[in-house]
């Protein structure tokens, strides 16, 4: 009987393979994440000053780096496609072509990060604070060329359903990225070397020396290890093969794009925040930083997830691709319940970790209840966009959360914080961003999945006639 015609299950251990899968990018991210959550610590323990100029400066960088990121990131369902369908000189090629998207989208965002005055200036950051962020700006503008090449790396391995060594080598890098951002920040003495203490910059640049590492070790493998032979991606570079690049484009800049309204949410979220005083941006910090913790899981379920699901489209099996879809989905909903009612639970010693200031502890702990409902709706849009990129669908995903982060979550979120919204006032209290910002993203969840869905029923729905 064709398969399209009857139930066939995808190949069995298809949840064992996507949690293998995962789990190991889970771990590389939260490795990742730790050098983030080591900033954040350092930077409180030695000023609140430092903490809030970290917030902003970090803001600024994510935004730039992930929206970028985002782009090479919708690479994966070509390379897994290719993979799927056993074209493995194809993938090497389409590797190299990319390397041309990446030069171009690293003289993108460092002009950003070199001059971010005037966003600055729009968003009303304290003058106070400038100073410490333009610093931090200017050093990691050039960490960003090995981050995006790295992100390559990993974005390749992650389609061939390899992700151990850009696990191991993110795992690798979290001592030296501790060790460098405390001795950086607060100076050390080495022998006769005596390091002076840098503050916040200690912190860029330490994440500077760790980048450009873990890119030489990334290259060395690449170089050396026998599983990548098959795909020659060492062959002389080909000259820009423009049709290709437009493929990549056409894929790449929605799914950027939509990281960018994503994560500007964030950023101006942050930015918005910063005029209500150190306390209430260091508390934000603090939200978000748990936030982005949690959210590495329906991430790396996502990576693995959407990997699988174009692995078997390429194959040309596309009744496993929907089950792999749904095994991605059983686990992140597990995921998303269990993460909820921690964040819940722990709310009050969560922020005691961050920070000793009582008044940035008690705005945190009210913030902990807005990011449950909000990570609860994250997982469900995460793994939604994904696998819809997998079916080439980017622009309907855009404009979901054009309309709805932007519009409910940072417009409103800005409306209920300092003008109120019909019959509620003013909250003066990041809590008001953090609210609009839950509600929108519920929404957006909702309708992204609801797309998926239907994509899902129209692939099946195409295929029985075929089968």
């Amino acid at each position: 009987m064709p398969a399209e015609t009857a139930a066939v299950p995808a190949a069995p251990g298809e949840t064992r393979l996507i949690a293998r899968d995962a789990a190991t990018v889970w771990v590389g991210q939260m490795a990742v994440m730790a050098f983030g959550v080591t900033d954040t610590i350092v930077a409180g323990r030695f000023s609140q000053e430092a903490l809030a100029a970290l917030a902003v400066g970090g803001a600024l960088f994510v935004t730039v780096y992930i929206s970028l990121m985002g782009v090479l990131q919708a690479l994966l369902p070509v390379w897994a496609e290719l993979h799927g369908a056993r074209r493995s000189a194809d993938v090497g090629r389409a590797a190299r072509q990319s390397l041309y998207l990446c030069a171009a989208m690293s003289a993108i965002g460092m002009a950003l990060l070199l001059f971010p005055g005037a966003l600055l200036r729009w968003t009303d950051v304290p003058d106070a604070m400038r100073g410490q962020v333009l610093a931090y700006l200017r050093v990691l503008a050039w960490t960003l060329p090995s981050a995006l090449l790295f992100r390559l790396f990993a974005t390749l391995n992650q389609s061939l359903g390899r992700p151990q060594w850009v696990t191991a080598l993110q795992i690798a890098a979290l001592a030296p990225k501790v060790l460098l951002s405390a001795a950086l920040t607060f100076g050390v003495s080495l022998g006769g070397l005596k390091l002076p203490a840098l503050g916040v910059v200690g912190c860029g640049w330490a994440t500077l020396i760790v980048d450009y590492a873990m890119l030489a070790a990334a290259l060395w493998l690449l170089r050396t290890r026998p599983m990548y032979r098959e795909y020659a991606i060492w062959r002389r570079i080909e000259a820009p093969d423009w049709r290709q690049i437009a493929h990549f484009l056409r894929l790449g800049v929605p799914g950027g794009l939509a990281v960018l309204v994503e994560v500007t949410s964030f950023t101006l979220m942050a930015l918005f925040i910063a005029r209500l005083g150190a306390a209430a941006t260091a508390a934000h910090q603090i939200a978000a930083n748990l936030t982005a913790l949690a959210y590495m899981t329906p991430l790396s379920l996502a990576i693995a997830t959407s990997a699988r699901v174009s692995f078997w489209r390429g194959a040309g099996d596309a009744a496993r691709a929907r089950h792999a879809c749904g095994r991605g989905f059983a686990l992140a909903l597990g995921f998303a319940l269990l993460y909820a009612a921690l964040m819940v639970a722990l709310r009050h010693a969560l922020p005691a970790i961050y920070t000793g200031d009582p008044a940035v502890q008690a705005i945190a702990t009210t913030l902990l209840l807005a990011t449950a409902a909000y990570h609860l709706a994250d997982e469900v849009q995460t793994l939604s966009v994904f696998v819809l990129r997998s079916y080439r669908i980017t622009v309907l995903p855009l404009a979901i959360y054009g309309a709805l982060l932007w519009g409910v979550g940072l417009a409103g979120g800005y409306t209920l914080a300092y003008r109120g919204i019909g019959p509620w006032a003013a909250l003066h209290s990041p809590l008001a961003f953090w609210l609009m910002a839950a509600s929108g993203l519920i929404v957006a969840a909702l309708l992204l999945a609801a797309l998926l869905l239907l994509t899902l029923r129209r692939e099946r729905g195409r295929a029985l006639p075929a089968a």
